[in-house]
């Protein structure tokens, strides 16, 4: 790797002046892309603590994109009509379910406590028992729409809930300052829980936890206020809703569900004496749902005894939220239907013959003979399922590519030469883009191919598989080694390692020396590379301060005076969004030398590079045009969006500097990643691999983090989620060897 003297940044003085360091050092370290991270910005997950424990963690409201319905009827937005498409999705599972005869299908070895608490799951199911819902059961499903939205400016919209009277808000604000809280929690609380809000908040003050960045000391304050001493640590309503709590923050870290021993040892942390009877009760009231996935045979009847058991051993006890457990199973249920459907005996033996790689006739060949495949391979990758997407439209039938970005949206239409043949999949599944819905609501497709595959969480890839036909091949493709979804789940990752479909692996390396680097990260090697062009160079630096110096230098002097890369075309990327040298003090020095200003709109001025958050996981770059009365007008990649005054604060902020999580399935021509010394513990491999790989042509590191980069990269891998798809998956159609080519 090529290494500059201290100081220097390629083609530049080291005199370059900066405005922005001052007070850099003055904020305390907030990794938000790190372990121990506490909150998340727009559209990103909070990330887990370093011991795996709850940590409260909020994304902010989805919000707006376009869409209309019918004639006459108002506009939905993109987010409103993701959130109506979950709906949907919940009330057909939920109908489905409904329609067995027995419980859910998991858990069938139980004994012990594991017995005492299915036991009592059943009894809720059976009717024996009531089950009352903790979280209140959303407002009726809006109607979705099949055709594509009228052309842009967009208005931006936040989804709208669950309407609340003017007396309901008013009622619940009376309770809430009677008990101290904040009276503006009326309206989310009245829209949450509904008529009855100040009636339940008087019984249960603790249903106050179910609203977005309320926390257990804030709950415990209030219930201690209305209940004065008739209420303590172990009073089970306290405990029921601690419960759904736990397993709510564990959502935000990625998990779908968790061990029962880790939850009972975080209500053990709350002060909860008795945690065993905790969870029961909060099984018996319907808050979770318990599981236990495992074989149900010993499959080698060969093996020594103690060995045969361990095979034959269930997996460990599961609780999650019914509504991940919903979408995971819905998911099951779809993928094992898209492997058992499709036509096995299509000849696309021409189309593979004409492919422009080897692997991407064997991808051709794989999605001809299976109707699920799996793809892996880095960022030259992608033009492989570029490939099938034309072969596939060549020989008549309807195929669409589905990237996780706009940006990623233009580079396949690139690739496949057809910009009708490239969407966003929360524009396909919104119906703000691509071919709309059959008459049975299944997406008009024959072929869809989902890149950032890794980015899919786990209620989303419910949505996608059941918006798909019958008979339509489904093909995930993605890069395993990035970081993981803004959402709960792994998909992409227990597809793979359930071998549930075909895999078939690009043999396609990423060019050049980023390629080089990127490639020997993914396999834990931080490797020097010849860069003769300066595609690679390292910035040391001593502190925090410098680093903000350093990369403000790079962007508006270096690299485009060295390299020829504009400063618009150059991407900045850190470990967390607070600390010294975070994405806040970066944006922060990075507008006072690229576009300095007031801020006379809400903290923006036009020009300004923003990212805009229309929905949680999701950012979409932009530059600021403009603001009047109807809101903040951006150009986000050519599309004009007017997001509300009242949803600026919520979903823009300035993106001259992102975090990986943000950056994640999107490229520029240069990327500069700043490692200050505080960022060492929020470094691992995924990040390290996700960041480094986010420049074309071109990557400077600033380095203050020494040895700790190595060391990430070699022994800190992807942390591990918890999960329950790969088990259904593997019960559903037994594991399968995977095609390797």
């Amino acid at each position: 790797m090529t290494a500059l003297p201290r100081g220097e940044s390629p083609g530049s003085p080291a005199t370059d002046d900066d405005t922005a360091a001052a007070d850099a050092a003055s904020e305390a370290p907030d990794h938000d892309d790190s372990h121990d991270g506490p909150r998340a910005e727009p559209g990103e997950r909070a990330e887990p603590s370093a011991d795996g424990g709850a940590v409260a963690g909020e994304a902010p409201d989805g919000g707006p994109g376009p869409e209309s319905g019918a004639e006459g009827a108002p506009a939905l937005s993109e987010a409103e009509a993701e959130i109506a498409a979950q709906r949907e999705l919940r009330e057909r599972i939920e109908k489905r379910k409904a329609e067995k005869d027995g419980p859910i299908d998991a858990g069938g070895k139980l004994s012990g406590t594991a017995a005492d608490l299915l036991a009592a799951v059943r009894a809720v199911e059976g009717g024996q028992k009531p089950a009352t819902a903790f979280y209140d059961s959303p407002a009726p499903t809006p109607a979705r729409r099949t055709t594509a939205p009228a052309p842009a400016p967009v208005r931006e919209q936040a989804p709208a809930p669950r309407a609340a009277s003017p007396e309901s808000v008013a009622s619940v604000a009376a309770v809430l300052s009677a008990g101290g809280a904040p009276a503006a929690l009326g309206g989310p609380a009245a829209a949450l829980l509904g008529d009855r809000a100040a009636e339940l908040l008087r019984e249960d003050p603790w249903q106050l936890l179910a609203l977005p960045g309320v926390g257990p000391e804030q709950a415990d304050g209030f219930a201690r206020a209305l209940l004065g001493a008739a209420c303590g640590p172990d009073d089970e309503r306290r405990t029921a809703a601690l419960t759904g709590w736990v397993l709510e923050q564990a959502a935000l870290r990625g998990h779908t569900a968790l061990d029962a021993d880790r939850v009972r040892e975080a209500l053990a942390g709350r002060g909860v004496s008795d945690p065993e009877a905790a969870v029961q009760h909060a099984v018996a009231e319907g808050v979770v749902l318990v599981f236990q996935d495992g074989p149900e045979e010993q499959e080698d009847q060969e093996q020594g005894d103690e060995e045969a058991a361990e095979a034959g051993a269930p997996g460990p006890v599961l609780l999650g939220l019914d509504r991940y457990a919903l979408a995971e199973e819905s998911l099951a249920d779809g993928l094992a239907r898209l492997v058992n459907g499709g036509d096995k005996e299509a000849d696309w033996s021409e189309a593979a013959a004409a492919a422009p790689s080897p692997s991407a006739a064997e991808l051709i060949r794989a999605s001809a003979a299976h109707g699920l495949v799996a793809h892996t391979g880095g960022e030259a990758a992608r033009a492989e399922p570029a490939a099938l997407i034309a072969a596939a439209r060549g020989l008549g039938l309807r195929a669409l590519g589905a990237a996780h970005s706009v940006d990623g949206r233009r580079r396949l239409a690139q690739d496949t030469g057809a910009p009708e043949a490239a969407v966003t999949l929360a524009g396909l599944l919104s119906g703000a883009e691509g071919p709309g819905r059959d008459e049975e609501g299944a997406l008009a497709l024959d072929l869809l191919v989902v890149l950032d595959a890794p980015q899919l969480d786990v209620e989303t890839g419910a949505m996608l598989v059941e918006s798909l036909g019958d008979g339509v091949r489904l093909v995930l493709s993605g890069d395993p080694g990035v970081l993981g979804s803004a959402g709960a789940g792994q998909v992409f990752a227990d597809v793979l390692a359930a071998r549930a479909c075909p895999r078939v692996s690009s043999r396609t390396p990423d060019p050049g020396p980023v390629g080089e680097l990127v490639s020997g990260i993914g396999i834990g090697e931080l490797n020097q590379v010849e860069a003769p062009g300066k595609e690679v160079v390292i910035v040391p630096v001593r502190d925090a301060g410098e680093a903000v110096h350093r990369t403000v230098q790079l962007v508006a002097d270096s690299v485009p005076r060295a390299l020829g890369v504009p400063s618009e075309d150059t991407q900045v990327i850190t470990v967390g969004h607070g600390g010294a040298a975070g994405t806040r003090v970066l944006n922060e020095a990075l507008k006072q030398r690229l576009n300095p200003g007031p801020g006379r709109f809400g903290g923006f001025d036009p020009g300004d590079r923003v990212a805009h958050v229309p929905a949680p996981g999701r950012t979409v770059p932009g530059v600021v045009v403009s603001a009047d009365a109807e809101g903040l007008h951006l150009d986000c990649a050519g599309t004009p969006v007017v997001v509300p005054q009242d949803r600026v604060a919520d979903s823009v902020r300035h993106a001259w500097a992102l975090s990986a999580h943000q950056a994640a399935g999107m490229r520029w021509p240069a990327a500069v990643v700043v490692l200050p010394g505080d960022a060492a513990r929020g470094l691992s491999r995924p990040w390290v691999y996700t960041a480094f790989g986010r420049g074309e042509r071109h990557l400077s590191v600033v380095h203050g983090v020494d040895q700790a980069l190595p060391r990430a990269v070699a022994e800190v891998p992807a942390q591990e989620r918890s999960t329950r798809l790969r088990a259904l998956l593997e019960a559903s159609q037994g594991a399968q060897e995977p095609v390797e080519r």
